[in-house]
């Protein structure tokens, strides 16, 4: 493999395009692009200066000779495409969430077990600043034992559904229970090392909003209750379908040493008297300050900046791409993914039989 990674994206006129601000500067050429939207993928084509272009996935992947793929394409595709790219051994970076499906999940860590190839799932919202500091806080024990912690997502898609993107109104609105739990479930999940939820129970609301057609979306707010094999409890709010204002990066944690709520901080390190500090002025960078900062976050360059969802659209690129040249480990590798995805997945069932609690399978088990 050259230094320069040749990599391909898949949805290039929708998501897919998200990444492209930091792939020459993460160290990859962007050697071809798919979409079947064929006029949008001519004028991203040209507008990119890429000459190799395919309507078809898995033409790309066997004629372009790409190192790596980003899957930026509706939910209900990402398994089948990262699976497609890891029989090639490609290296694959999906868009969330990995997979619909516990057979479909089954099947990527069955392909990823076969493959020459990396998975990283591009959960965009674990390298926000705030999330990321909670993580190096959590990592060098400020916060102490974490027991306690809460992650909403609070965003009114309905307009989407009925618009741009229609796949949502299934894959996302249609089914009641959490569809879309891993930018709340995944920052947390890494705050808590090595744990795991390993049971769940979710309910819902009523039903108000009714599509184009008249019929209508899911229950309102579906909230999921997650237990963890450390003991911890989780609450996860994931609402598409109400109207309010957005609140999509709305977090609780709470430790033996610390805490963290709506921006404001307190670890014992930091005050002896338990009261609230402002994140955003005990991470500023100065000398007694910088240690509390996250690392990513220290002298950012301007590319992440500039980067969608509060820079996250960067560090995953890069953090895909150090794991494809082997100069790090990959931090959100098949098994993560899983523990991301497979709560919100066994949530849709726990919905079904009135709120019961459900086990949730270990991937790296099967």
């Amino acid at each position: 493999m050259s230094d320069k990674i040749k990599l391909g994206i898949i949805g290039i006129v929708g998501r897919g395009k998200s990444f492209l601000g930091a792939l020459n500067a993460c160290g990859a050429e962007l050697a071809a692009i798919c979409d079947i939207n064929e006029e949008g993928l001519k004028q991203a084509a040209t507008e990119l200066g890429v000459k190799s272009t395919f309507t078809d996935y898995r033409k790309m992947l066997d004629q372009a000779g790409l190192d790596a793929v980003v899957v930026g394409t509706p939910m209900h595709f990402h398994a089948e495409m990262s699976i497609a790219a890891l029989k090639r051994n490609i290296n694959v970076m999906s868009e969330v969430t990995a997979a619909t499906s516990i057979d479909e999940c089954k099947e990527i860590v069955q392909a990823v077990k076969k493959s020459n190839g990396i998975y990283m799932m591009a959960e965009n919202y674990c390298y926000t600043e705030t999330t990321a500091t909670l993580k190096h806080l959590a990592d060098n024990g400020y916060f102490g034992e974490i027991y306690f912690a809460e992650g909403e997502y609070i965003h009114d898609c309905t307009y989407l559904a009925d618009g741009e993107t229609p796949w949502r109104r299934h894959w996302q609105m249609g089914i009641d229970g959490v569809t879309y739990c891993t930018h709340s479930l995944g920052p947390i999940l890494q705050w808590m090392k090595g744990d795991r939820v390993v049971k769940v129970c979710c309910e819902a609301a009523c039903r108000h909003r009714k599509d184009k057609n008249g019929e209508y979306f899911h229950r309102h707010s579906p909230t999921m209750l997650c237990k963890t094999a450390k003991g911890a409890l989780i609450k996860i709010r994931v609402d598409l379908t109400s109207e309010v204002p957005h609140n999509m990066t709305k977090y609780l944690l709470q430790g033996t040493d610390g805490a963290f709520e709506n921006g404001k901080i307190w670890f014992r390190a930091l005050d002896k008297k338990v009261c609230w500090h402002d994140l955003k002025e005990i991470i500023s960078i100065d000398e007694t300050s910088a240690k509390y900062a996250a690392p990513c976050w220290r002298n950012i360059p301007d590319e992440a900046l500039e980067a969608g969802h509060g820079g996250g659209d960067y560090f995953v690129i890069r953090d895909f791409i150090r794991a494809v040249k082997g100069e790090a480990p990959c931090p959100i590798g098949i098994h993560e993914a899983m523990d991301m995805t497979l709560p919100g997945l066994i949530s849709q069932q726990s919905i079904l039989e009135d709120g019961r609690w459900l086990d949730v399978p270990d991937s790296r088990t099967w």
